[in-house]
Formats: structure tokens, sequence, C-alpha cells
């Protein structure tokens, strides 16, 4: 029976449109540039986020993050990130009685932007506020935590093969991969992540079928 939905963050709930586009601006990049890069690494199972070093090499994420800070330039994120699913479904599970996570991989930041959307969920967290980040599986271990529940009563949602399937799946928890955002299409019918996943599905509203299940 399950009990807890965990949904990923980037590509999962939020659009990575205005993440990507604010890069490019910041990089004097065109956006097709460095959206045509982030597909290159995505293809080639590589993260996303090796695309900015292509764009300029030895670049320090970490620092640029904080020049952009200052510049007034740093994260932001509003309703129009959203999914138009993700209100509804979250809405609907919070009224299936289950306890409903946001854990992904993103920065301090972002937890309190997130939090800031007033989600119907119980709890958002982020990578930077854990001090430690997908696919290491102290991640996972922290998610089965804050999930407060067994294993096998867990659902983690996401997108990316090597961060949410597979190592959620060696952490125990059951796996639904959503086929959304580059990775989520690019590696939808593969056969180790059809292999690894309990469900595939196309919207969260699906989950409503995976809670029943």
């Amino acid at each position: 029976m399950i009990e807890t939905i965990v949904l990923d963050v980037g590509e999962t709930i939020i659009r990575d449109d205005r993440y990507w586009a604010s890069w490019a601006d910041w990089l004097d990049v065109s956006r097709h540039t460095l959206s045509a890069m982030v597909g290159a690494v995505v293809a080639q199972g590589r993260d996303n986020a090796d695309a900015l070093g292509l764009i300029r090499p030895g670049i320090d994420v970490a620092a640029e993050y904080r020049a952009r800070e200052a510049a007034g330039q740093g994260e932001y994120l509003d309703d129009s990130d959203l999914y138009d699913d993700v209100r509804p479904a979250l809405s609907m599970l919070r009224s299936a009685g289950l306890r409903v996570v946001v854990a992904g991989n993103q920065s301090s930041r972002a937890g309190e932007l997130l939090r800031g959307l007033d989600l119907p969920a119980d709890l958002i967290v982020t990578s930077g506020e854990w001090g430690v980040a997908k696919p290491q599986a102290a991640f996972f271990q922290r998610v089965l935590e804050v999930a407060q529940a067994a294993p096998q009563a867990v659902v983690y949602v996401g997108d990316h093969p090597a961060n949410d399937v597979f190592p959620a799946k060696a952490a125990g928890l059951r796996v639904a991969h959503l086929r959304r955002g580059p990775l989520g299409h690019l590696w939808a019918d593969a056969p180790e992540v059809v292999a690894a996943a309990d469900w595939r599905i196309d919207t969260l509203i699906e989950l409503a079928e995976v809670v029943k299940s």
C-alpha cells in the first residue's frame, strides 16, 4: 500500500525553460545555443549542467551563481514555472490521504522559492539544504526519513533515469518514471528504464492510478 509520494523538481513539477534561458543570457550566448548544448549532453547520458562547461570551459558554477545573485540575476520562480498538472495532482494525492514530499537537486534558494509558491505538499526540501545530492544513496536515505514510511510504501517520481529511477530503485523505493522534459522523453523507452520503473507516466494526474495499484 502506497503511503507517500516523493517528487523530483526540475522537469517534474517545474519547467526548466526560465532556468536555462537565464544562464544563456548570463553567459551571453543565444538561448537556442545553450538549449542545443543541453540536448547534446543529455543524449550522451551526461548531467545537463555539463552544457555550461561546453559554453565556457572551466566555469566555476558555484562562483557564477554568487555573481548572478550579486548582480540581481539570481534564481527566480513563480506559478508560470509550474507544469499545469502540478497543483491539481498534488491536491488530489493529499485528498487521498497520502503524504506528499517534493525533494530534488536544487539550491537552498530554490527551496525557499518553491515553498513560497504554497504548493499542496507536506514538505519541500532540496539537495542544497540537505548537503547531499542525487544520485548519492545518502540522498535517498534522507528521502526515506522524511517520507515517514517503509521503502515499499514510497513512490519516487522523476524524469531522470540516472538521478531518479535507478538510485531510487536501488534504495528500495518504488519508482514512477515521468515522460517529461528532454531526459524523460529521450530515455522513456530505454530497456533499462522500462525494467527499473514500476510505472511509466506522461502526466502527474496519472499518479491517481499508481496509488490504486
